[in-house]
């Protein structure tokens, strides 16, 4: 059970202020959307994609052992903050 605390605080955290969160509340907002429909929508396309990153996942886990996937994430993180600050500064 703490393992899975852990993650589930770990990615409630990480999807704090992201672009689906934002998109989620801007459609929310929106008078023309049902707010259960969009809470659908939304749980539906997370749901999906944790299923794709799961799957992935698993099948990584089979070809990358010598190296520490906590190491791979730590670096693919930093790079795709790297490329959003570039973005950001750039006017992207």
């Amino acid at each position: 059970m703490g393992n899975l605390l852990l993650m589930a605080v770990t990615i409630f955290l990480a999807e704090l202020g992201d672009k689906t969160q934002i998109a989620t509340l801007l459609f929310a907002a929106d008078r023309a959307n049902k707010p259960w429909a969009v809470f659908a929508a939304s749980a539906t396309a997370l749901i999906l994609g944790s299923a794709l990153s799961v799957g992935l996942g698993s099948i990584a886990r089979n070809w990358i052992q010598t190296i520490p996937l906590k190491l791979i994430a730590g670096i693919a993180f930093m790079l795709i903050g790297i490329w959003s600050l570039v973005g950001h500064f750039r006017g992207v």
